[in-house]
C-alpha cells in the first residue's frame, strides 16, 4: 500500500459555507436565516450537540451573514484559554468597535471548560452586550454549564447524523476525491464514524490516504482501521443462533485479544440483527434497501439467518444487546456486558 499526503483534511475541505449546505439541522439554519432576513436575532446562543455535529460550522455561516469579517470573528477554545484573565482581556476587547463590519462575533468552544469565576465574569457580559457584538458558545456538555448563563443565551441542541445521512456522505465526498467505494465499506465507516461527521470523514480520509487503488471494498477498511472483521460478527451471530455459548464467549474473548473496540463490535452485531429482523417481518419491501447498503455474501447470511426457525434471533435478543451496549461505557471490564448479554440470552432458551 502507498501512502499520499493530504494537504487539507476532508472535514475543513468540506465544511459548509451557506446554511444550505449544513447536513441534518434543518431546525436550527432556518431558525437562523429567519431570524437574520427581519433583523431580529439574539446577542448570545448557546449550541449544543455531540462533537463533529457542526456547531462551530453554523457559528461560522451565521457570523458570515451577518457581515462579520474575519477581522472581526473571534475564535476562543476554553478549553485552554478557560482563566478569569482570559475572560477579563475578552471583556476588554468586547468594548472595541469592530474593524470594519458591523458587527464582532465572538465564538467560545467547548464553553463548558470555563471555571467558576470566569463565568461569573462572562456573565456580565452576556447580560449587557454591546449592540454590535454577538456571542455564539458552543458545548458538548450542556449539564456543565451554570443556569445563569445558560438562561442569557438562545439554545439551539445539534442532532448526532444518522448512520444513514453518515454512509451517504462518505459515497459523496469519495467520489468527489476521485474514489468509488462499495455501499458496505461506507456503511462501515458510517459506523466507525459513531455519529460524527468529523470522525467519519477521519476515517475515510485514513483509507483513502493508505488505500490502493481508487477502488474502496470493506475489505480495505477493516485492514486499514482495525475494524472487527465481519466474519467474526458472522460467526458470533451463528453462535447465538445455535445457542453455542462457549463459542460466543471464545469469539468475545478473541476480540478483545486482537484489541477490538468492543462497543464497534457490539455495534455492528446489532447492525446485522436488526438486519434480520427487518427481512424476517418486512420480507420484500427491506430486500432492495438492504441489498444497496452491505455485500452479496453478507446479505445472503442474513436472509438465511431470517429464515431459520430458531427463536434467537429475536427482538428480545436485540433488547438485550442494546441494554448491554448502553452499560459498555460505564463497565470496568469493556467486554463484560456483552458476556452477560449472551450468557442470559443463551440460558433463557436453554430453560425454554
Amino acid at each position: 500500500m502507498r501512502e499520499k499526503q493530504n494537504e487539507i483534511t476532508l472535514y475543513r475541505k468540506y465544511r459548509p459555507y451557506t446554511f444550505q449546505e449544513v447536513i441534518g439541522q434543518e431546525h436550527i439554519t432556518k431558525t437562523l436565516e429567519s431570524a437574520l432576513k427581519v433583523g431580529n436575532f439574539a446577542h448570545a446562543y448557546l449550541f449544543i450537540g455531540t462533537h463533529g455535529t457542526g456547531k462551530t460550522s453554523v457559528a461560522r455561516i451565521f457570523a458570515r451573514e451577518l457581515g462579520c469579517s474575519e477581522n472581526d470573528l473571534y475564535e476562543i477554545d476554553a478549553a485552554s484559554n478557560r482563566g478569569i484573565d482570559d475572560i477579563r482581556e475578552l471583556r476588554n476587547s468586547v468594548r472595541n468597535l469592530p474593524f470594519d463590519s458591523k458587527y464582532k462575533v465572538y465564538i467560545i468552544d467547548e464553553a463548558h471548560m470555563l471555571t467558576k469565576e470566569a463565568f461569573n465574569a462572562l456573565l456580565k457580559t452576556l447580560e449587557e452586550p454591546p449592540s454590535f457584538v454577538v456571542f455564539i458558545l458552543a458545548t458538548t456538555e450542556f449539564d456543565k454549564l451554570p443556569t445563569t448563563i445558560v438562561s442569557r443565551c438562545q439554545s439551539f441542541s445539534f442532532r448526532k447524523p444518522s448512520q444513514n445521512v453518515l454512509r451517504d456522505v462518505s459515497l459523496v465526498i469519495a467520489q468527489r476525491e476521485g474514489y468509488k467505494i462499495d455501499p458496505s465499506a461506507a456503511e462501515l465507516i458510517a459506523i466507525l464514524g459513531d455519529g460524527s461527521f468529523r470522525d467519519t470523514l477521519g476515517v475515510l480520509q485514513k483509507v483513502i490516504s493508505i488505500s490502493s487503488d481508487k477502488k474502496i471494498t470493506i475489505e480495505e477498511v477493516e485492514l486499514i482501521t482495525g475494524a472487527p472483521p465481519r466474519t467474526l460478527v458472522n460467526n458470533f451471530i451463528l453462535t447465538i443462533s445455535e445457542n453455542k455459548l462457549d463459542e460466543g464467549l471464545l469469539i468475545i474473548n478473541k476480540a478483545v485479544e486482537n484489541n477490538i473496540n468492543i462497543k464497534i463490535f457490539l455495534k455492528l452485531i446489532l447492525a446485522k440483527l436488526r438486519f434480520i429482523l427487518l427481512l424476517r417481518f418486512m420480507k420484500k419491501e427491506m430486500e432492495n434497501d438492504i441489498k444497496k447498503d452491505i455485500d452479496q455474501n453478507d446479505f445472503a447470511f442474513l436472509k438465511e439467518m431470517s429464515n431459520s426457525t430458531n427463536t434467537q434471533l429475536s427482538s428480545t435478543t436485540l433488547l438485550l444487546f442494546l441494554d448491554a451496549y448502553s452499560k459498555l461505557d460505564f463497565s470496568y471490564i469493556p467486554q463484560l456486558p456483552l458476556e452477560l448479554a449472551l450468557i442470559d440470552i443463551i440460558n433463557k432458551q436453554e430453560k425454554n
